[in-house]
This record gives structure tokens, sequence and C-alpha cells, in this order.
């Protein structure tokens, strides 16, 4: 089958969604109902044996398919690589990484300098806080850093559209 990483990952988020429900129903065949009389006569009432077994068998099949889609998905995002000769997990861990460092920048940029006036019985005094780095540095390294996100998350949509061969 002719397909690519965006394809991919939206067939394991349907075989995943699959399988959980496959789980559930389970739950639901795992038994069967029946009365027995007081004379040992037992009515099946609700006889779920094959529906479990046809059930159990899509499961563990939608387990191992969802098990060799996603070692595709890594395979392929190890093995491809941007134009900066990184491979495509690589760069997402970075960017996992400077999104966390841009949330950092962003709270240092909101950051300000305080005075505040402190009364106490005999003394009166200014308590102040000055921040002591550029803020100005700290847009600038922001704002690249957010250049840098996006311009890897787009190398790595446009290799996530590469098609190749697989079976699953």
């Amino acid at each position: 089958m002719k397909t690519n990483l965006a394809n991919l990952m939206s067939i394991v988020v349907e075989e995943e969604r699959k399988f959980s429900s496959y789980g559930y129903e389970l739950k639901e065949y795992a038994y069967n109902t029946s009365t027995q009389e007081l004379d040992g006569t037992v009515n099946i009432i609700e006889d779920y044996k094959q529906d479990f077994e046809k059930q159990f068998e899509e499961y563990k099949n939608t387990q191992a398919k969802i098990t060799k889609i996603k070692a595709t998905i890594y395979e392929k995002n190890n093995s491809f690589k941007l134009p900066d000769g990184r491979t495509i997990q690589e760069a997402i861990v970075d960017n996992t990484n400077l999104r966390k460092m841009k949330t950092l920048y962003n709270y240092l940029v909101s950051q300000k300098s305080t005075k505040k006036r402190v009364t106490e019985v005999n003394n009166s005094y200014f308590e102040c806080k000055t921040v002591n780095f550029d803020i100005n540095k700290i847009k600038e390294e922001y704002e690249a850093l957010e250049k840098k996100i996006q311009d890897t998350d787009f190398e790595i949509s446009k290799l996530n559209s590469i098609e190749f061969d697989v079976e699953i």
C-alpha cells in the first residue's frame, strides 16, 4: 500500500479507537446468562460465546496492526531527515524542548520592575525589585525560537507527506 506518515498517524488513531471499543465489548461478552430451574433444567438467555471469540480475535489483530503501524512510523521518523540533517524524531524532541523554553521566555517578557512602600512601626522604606535581564533581548530570542519551531514544523510536515510503500 502506498501511503505517507500523516496517513499512518490517522490510521493509528482510528485503530486505537477500535481497540478500545473491542476491549469494552469484550467485557460485555465475557459472561453468558442462563437460568436454572430447581429440577436442574438450564435455559440459556444470552449466549455470547461466539461474539466473545470473534471480538477477542479482532482485539488481538487490532493490537498487532497498531504495533506494526507504529513501528513503521518510528522507523520512518528515525530515517527521514530534515535539510539540516536531523531526523524527524530528533526534530520533534527539539521542538518539544523549544516550546518549553518558549513558555519560560513568555513569562520573563511579562515581568516588570516594581517599587513598593513598606511601613513598619519605626521605619518606612521602598522595597525595589528590578528586572536583572534585558527584556528586549529575551523578546528577540523568543521570536527566534518561534521562527525555528515554525520552520521545523513545516519541514516535518513536508517529510510527513512523502509517500512510501508499506504492508499493514
